[in-house]
């Protein structure tokens, strides 16, 4: 899971490198499609082990005690930010799913096409309010993986020291600012293409490519 968000983010953030960076990168993802392994790759992959770790965060959530008011240290309050940060990823997801992806267009969703990447991305994240939303559950899955990774590695035993521990939090630390920042670009880049934002520098007599014509 934590190489696909990597991986998906990092698609993502071509945008920054202009929409026909974007799709390049899309299209090359869904070469997969073109041999008839997309779906079986998602569910195994993807789908499975994200339902799998959400019932056990769910079941850890509901059996731990999270007492950060009484006792505010530092490990106390990251585990705290960890069950959060879970909660969040997983309503993220499922309205994540919903709006964009194929599952969601027997329900009125699944507005992005693949074949039209940049432009139906662009007009998905139009309002600012969804780029707002989408940021905090970009944020929420970066920080869950990264001091997920930290811990997962104390917990059982790679990172045994006091020095190893700190400097392998910084490394993941270093990591998840990088991914964070990976996916605010792509939300910045993708609001940079929306109807809204070709208005207003039309406006003020830039030059634009219309997010209509673009492929």
């Amino acid at each position: 899971m934590g190489a696909f968000l990597t991986v998906h983010l990092t698609i993502n953030s071509t945008i920054l490198h202009g929409q026909e960076a974007f799709q390049t990168a899309v299209d090359g993802l869904h070469l997969l499609a073109k041999v008839g392994l997309l779906t079986a790759v998602e569910i195994v992959f993807i789908f499975v082990p994200i339902l799998f770790h959400a019932v056990l965060g769910v079941q850890i959530w509901l059996s731990g005690q999270m007492n950060v008011a009484a006792h505010t240290y530092g490990g106390n309050i990251r585990y705290t930010l960890q069950r959060i940060a879970g909660l969040i990823t997983i309503a993220f997801i499922l309205y994540h799913l919903w709006h964009v992806h194929w599952l969601g267009k027997p329900f009125g969703g699944g507005s992005f096409d693949p074949h039209d990447a940049a432009a139906t991305a662009a007009a998905a994240l139009e309002p600012w309010y969804l780029r707002l939303l989408y940021g905090i559950g970009v944020l929420a899955a970066v920080f869950h993986l990264a001091n997920g990774v930290w811990t997962f590695l104390i917990t059982w035993g790679v990172t045994v020291g006091a020095n190893s521990q700190r400097w392998v939090g910084y490394v993941c630390a270093a990591f998840g600012i990088v991914l964070g920042l990976a996916g605010l670009g792509a939300l910045n880049g993708f609001g940079s293409l929306s109807p809204e934002k070709q208005q207003e520098r039309q406006a003020t007599g830039h030059m634009v490519v219309r997010v209509d014509d673009a492929s």
